[in-house]
């Protein structure tokens, strides 16, 4: 019994010696169709770094053959699986590019904004990767507008659409807490919240951009000189109507009935 353990405890590390005897016998050949049936061997057995690595040498030798297209794709999930998404997003943008109406295009195009998706940074952090992926699943869903990801690709983008606005929301709420700090940033928390109310028009943060709006022209006229005080103070209370017809209920309908009531005095006065 001792013995047969023994041999089993054997046989992974045999199989792992003979796999790298392998690939490093395939790394030295000249061989491109033995090497590319490796690569697909080893994407089976999910050894996707040596799919990967064995792929990039070969895909461009491969193109214009019957192997090109596949040997192109393999490389783009090799990268996608090993979660290199940068990568991936590139060789599935190639892969749709020089085969329009491929095999394999309708993955391509989906799974290349997938992965931008899969890794787009928290709101804080720069959002280029977030907008590359909804532009790549939004033509996704342009040009396979039946396929059976569909609805993936739609949740993907309100998703990241959602993480933009709170971006965009931070961004309007920094302005607001400056308030008067080397300039009107007031004025800049407003142009801010209207910009992402106009580009995101069913974002889940719409109340709260809308309250930012009225809490910043409140801002404003109190601050503002005598003469225009009234003027801002009747902004206030068209603010406060548009705020409160949206959202009769809202959470904030204390804060914005106090606003109000102080904006009639001042325009009563």
């Amino acid at each position: 019994m001792r013995i047969m353990r023994r041999f089993l405890y054997f046989i992974p590390l045999l199989l792992l010696m003979s796999s790298c005897g392998e690939y490093n016998k395939v790394l030295k050949s000249k061989d491109v169709d033995y090497r590319f049936d490796f690569a697909k061997r080893a994407f089976d057995k999910r050894n996707f770094n040596q799919a990967s690595t064995v792929l990039e040498t070969i895909y461009t030798p491969l193109r214009g053959g019957p192997k090109g297209e596949e040997a192109l794709f393999l490389l783009a999930m090799s990268y996608f699986e090993s979660k290199d998404y940068l990568n991936s997003g590139l060789y599935f943008k190639t892969y749709y590019s020089r085969y329009p109406n491929g095999k394999y295009t309708e993955l391509a195009r989906f799974y290349s904004g997938y992965g931008y998706y899969l890794d787009s940074p928290d709101p804080q952090l720069d959002q280029s990767q977030t907008i590359k992926a909804i532009e790549e699943l939004q033509g996704f869903l342009d040009y396979f507008p039946n396929s059976d990801r569909v609805s993936i690709a739609q949740n993907a983008i309100f998703e990241m659409q959602d993480k933009l606005t709170l971006k965009e929301l931070q961004n309007a709420q920094l302005y607001y807490n400056l308030g008067n700090f080397l300039g009107n940033n007031y004025e800049a928390a407003i142009i801010t919240s209207k910009n992402a109310l106009k580009n995101y028009p069913y974002s889940k943060f719409r109340e709260d951009f809308e309250m930012l709006i009225l809490k910043a022209r409140y801002q404003e006229a109190r601050l503002s000189v005598e003469e225009k005080q009234a003027d801002r103070y009747r902004e206030v209370i068209d603010e406060y109507y548009s705020f409160t017809n949206n959202y009769p209920d809202s959470k904030n309908r204390k804060e914005a009935d106090n606003i109000y009531e102080i904006a009639r005095k001042h325009v009563q006065d």
